[in-house]
Protein backbone atom coordinates (compact mmCIF):
# COMPACT_ATOMS: atom_id res chain seq x y z
CA UNK A 1 0.00 0.00 0.00
CA UNK A 2 2.88 2.59 0.94
CA UNK A 3 4.98 1.37 -1.88
CA UNK A 4 1.68 2.44 -4.16
CA UNK A 5 1.82 5.71 -2.88
CA UNK A 6 5.26 6.71 -3.77
CA UNK A 7 7.44 5.75 -6.43
CA UNK A 8 10.93 4.21 -6.72
CA UNK A 9 13.22 7.98 -6.83
CA UNK A 10 11.41 8.79 -3.74
CA UNK A 11 11.75 5.18 -2.12
CA UNK A 12 15.85 5.78 -2.51
CA UNK A 13 15.37 8.86 -1.31
CA UNK A 14 14.08 7.69 1.67
CA UNK A 15 16.48 5.29 2.23
CA UNK A 16 18.92 7.50 1.79
CA UNK A 17 17.37 10.02 4.10
CA UNK A 18 17.23 6.66 6.75
CA UNK A 19 20.58 5.98 6.57
CA UNK A 20 22.17 9.44 6.47
CA UNK A 21 20.18 10.21 9.72
CA UNK A 22 21.24 6.83 11.43
CA UNK A 23 24.82 7.44 11.41
CA UNK A 24 24.40 11.53 11.73
CA UNK A 25 21.61 11.89 14.35
CA UNK A 26 22.93 9.99 17.35
CA UNK A 27 26.20 12.59 17.29
CA UNK A 28 23.92 15.43 19.35
CA UNK A 29 22.23 13.18 21.80
CA UNK A 30 25.68 11.34 22.59
CA UNK A 31 27.29 15.35 23.48
CA UNK A 32 24.44 16.30 25.56
CA UNK A 33 24.88 13.12 27.51
CA UNK A 34 28.84 13.28 27.92
CA UNK A 35 28.12 17.21 29.07
CA UNK A 36 25.26 16.56 30.97
CA UNK A 37 27.32 13.35 32.91
CA UNK A 38 29.80 15.93 34.57
CA UNK A 39 26.96 17.81 36.32
CA UNK A 40 24.59 16.50 39.97
CA UNK A 41 21.19 14.95 38.59
CA UNK A 42 18.94 17.72 38.88
CA UNK A 43 21.41 20.14 36.78
CA UNK A 44 21.76 16.75 34.49
CA UNK A 45 18.02 17.07 33.54
CA UNK A 46 18.38 20.71 32.76
CA UNK A 47 21.37 20.49 30.49
CA UNK A 48 19.60 17.23 28.86
CA UNK A 49 16.27 19.44 28.67
CA UNK A 50 18.22 22.50 26.78
CA UNK A 51 20.62 20.55 24.80
CA UNK A 52 17.47 18.33 23.02
CA UNK A 53 15.08 21.35 22.94
CA UNK A 54 17.87 23.57 21.04
CA UNK A 55 18.37 21.24 18.66
CA UNK A 56 15.11 20.30 17.75
CA UNK A 57 14.91 24.22 17.30
CA UNK A 58 18.81 24.55 15.28
CA UNK A 59 17.27 21.46 13.52
CA UNK A 60 14.29 23.58 12.08
CA UNK A 61 15.84 27.07 11.78
CA UNK A 62 18.68 24.87 9.69
CA UNK A 63 16.30 22.73 7.47
CA UNK A 64 14.06 25.51 6.58
CA UNK A 65 17.22 27.42 5.55
CA UNK A 66 18.99 24.74 3.78
CA UNK A 67 16.01 23.74 1.77
CA UNK A 68 16.03 27.38 0.39
CA UNK A 69 19.42 28.21 -0.50
CA UNK A 70 20.25 24.74 -2.20
CA UNK A 71 17.91 26.25 -4.77
CA UNK A 72 20.64 28.60 -5.65
CA UNK A 73 22.97 27.87 -7.84
CA UNK A 74 26.47 27.63 -6.71
CA UNK A 75 25.54 26.83 -3.39
CA UNK A 76 24.91 23.39 -4.02
CA UNK A 77 28.50 22.68 -4.85
CA UNK A 78 29.69 24.63 -1.72
CA UNK A 79 26.83 22.26 0.16
CA UNK A 80 28.10 18.98 -2.14
CA UNK A 81 31.61 20.11 -1.25
CA UNK A 82 30.73 20.24 2.51
CA UNK A 83 29.47 17.07 2.72
CA UNK A 84 32.04 15.60 0.95
CA UNK A 85 34.45 16.49 3.99
CA UNK A 86 31.69 15.29 6.16
CA UNK A 87 32.37 11.95 4.56
CA UNK A 88 35.93 12.54 5.50
CA UNK A 89 35.21 13.17 8.64
CA UNK A 90 32.82 10.05 9.41
CA UNK A 91 35.42 7.83 7.57
CA UNK A 92 38.06 8.78 10.30
CA UNK A 93 35.73 8.90 13.31
CA UNK A 94 33.28 5.71 12.63
CA UNK A 95 35.20 3.58 10.08
CA UNK A 96 38.59 4.19 11.27
CA UNK A 97 37.39 4.36 14.97
CA UNK A 98 39.64 7.83 16.01
CA UNK A 99 36.80 9.46 17.61
CA UNK A 100 37.64 13.01 18.34
CA UNK A 101 35.31 12.94 21.38
CA UNK A 102 38.08 13.59 23.48
CA UNK A 103 37.95 17.34 21.76
CA UNK A 104 34.50 18.42 23.34
CA UNK A 105 35.99 20.57 26.15
CA UNK A 106 33.25 20.40 29.63
CA UNK A 107 33.67 23.10 31.78
CA UNK A 108 31.51 22.09 34.71
CA UNK A 109 32.29 24.69 36.69
CA UNK A 110 29.04 26.55 34.87
CA UNK A 111 25.64 25.64 34.43
CA UNK A 112 25.42 28.35 31.51
CA UNK A 113 28.88 27.42 30.19
CA UNK A 114 27.69 23.30 29.98
CA UNK A 115 24.69 25.16 28.15
CA UNK A 116 27.10 26.94 25.98
CA UNK A 117 29.08 23.83 24.90
CA UNK A 118 25.99 21.89 23.82
CA UNK A 119 24.54 24.48 21.74
CA UNK A 120 27.68 24.85 19.76
CA UNK A 121 27.95 21.32 19.88
CA UNK A 122 24.16 20.66 18.51
CA UNK A 123 24.94 23.86 15.86
CA UNK A 124 27.89 22.31 14.10
CA UNK A 125 26.14 18.55 14.00
CA UNK A 126 22.83 19.70 13.39
CA UNK A 127 24.27 21.87 9.94
CA UNK A 128 25.85 18.06 9.00
CA UNK A 129 22.94 16.56 9.10
CA UNK A 130 20.47 18.82 7.88
CA UNK A 131 22.59 19.53 4.81
CA UNK A 132 22.50 15.63 3.94
CA UNK A 133 19.46 15.11 4.28
CA UNK A 134 18.23 18.38 2.32
CA UNK A 135 20.41 18.10 -0.51
CA UNK A 136 18.61 13.80 -0.78
CA UNK A 137 15.35 15.34 -0.17
CA UNK A 138 15.56 17.68 -3.68
CA UNK A 139 12.33 19.43 -3.79
CA UNK A 140 10.70 16.71 -2.32
CA UNK A 141 9.11 18.46 0.58
CA UNK A 142 7.25 15.70 2.18
CA UNK A 143 10.84 13.45 2.49
CA UNK A 144 12.40 16.14 3.87
CA UNK A 145 10.15 17.36 6.75
CA UNK A 146 10.07 13.37 7.38
CA UNK A 147 13.99 13.31 7.29
CA UNK A 148 14.19 16.63 9.91
CA UNK A 149 11.38 14.37 12.34
CA UNK A 150 13.39 11.13 12.07
CA UNK A 151 16.41 12.96 12.86
CA UNK A 152 14.49 14.62 15.79
CA UNK A 153 12.95 11.51 17.34
CA UNK A 154 16.30 9.61 16.89
CA UNK A 155 18.46 12.30 18.76
CA UNK A 156 15.66 12.46 21.29
CA UNK A 157 15.40 8.64 22.01
CA UNK A 158 17.64 6.33 20.40
CA UNK A 159 21.00 7.42 20.35
CA UNK A 160 23.11 5.41 22.67
CA UNK A 161 21.53 2.60 20.89
CA UNK A 162 22.37 3.94 17.34
CA UNK A 163 26.00 4.57 18.45
CA UNK A 164 25.62 0.78 19.67
CA UNK A 165 24.50 -1.12 16.35
CA UNK A 166 27.33 0.98 14.22
CA UNK A 167 29.60 -0.12 16.16
CA UNK A 168 28.64 -3.59 16.08
CA UNK A 169 27.79 -3.71 12.38
CA UNK A 170 30.24 -1.54 10.77
CA UNK A 171 27.50 -1.81 7.37
CA UNK A 172 25.13 1.06 8.59
CA UNK A 173 27.83 3.16 8.93
CA UNK A 174 29.21 2.45 5.21
CA UNK A 175 25.66 2.66 3.56
CA UNK A 176 25.34 5.80 5.64
CA UNK A 177 28.60 7.03 4.44
CA UNK A 178 27.94 6.01 1.08
CA UNK A 179 24.58 7.65 0.58
CA UNK A 180 26.21 10.92 2.27
CA UNK A 181 29.00 10.69 -0.84
CA UNK A 182 25.91 10.08 -3.27
CA UNK A 183 24.16 13.00 -2.16
CA UNK A 184 27.55 15.16 -2.34
CA UNK A 185 28.09 14.15 -5.91
CA UNK A 186 24.51 14.42 -7.23
CA UNK A 187 24.72 18.71 -5.62
CA UNK A 188 28.34 19.34 -7.10
CA UNK A 189 27.19 17.46 -10.39
CA UNK A 190 24.16 19.72 -10.89
CA UNK A 191 25.44 23.16 -9.86
CA UNK A 192 28.79 22.19 -12.26
CA UNK A 193 25.97 21.09 -15.18
CA UNK A 194 24.55 24.69 -14.70
CA UNK A 195 27.75 26.48 -14.50
CA UNK A 196 30.10 25.06 -17.13
CA UNK A 197 28.20 22.72 -19.29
Amino acid sequence: MFLDLIGTEQLIILSQIIFIDLVLAGDNAIIIGMVASKFPTEQRKKVIFWGIGGAIILRIILTLLTAYLLQITGLRLIGGLLLLYIVYKLYVDVIKEQSNDDEVKVDNSSFIKAIFTVLLADFTMSLDNVLGVAGAAGDHYFLLIFGLALSIILMATAATLISKWINEYKWIAWIGIFAIFAVAIQLIYTDIKILFL
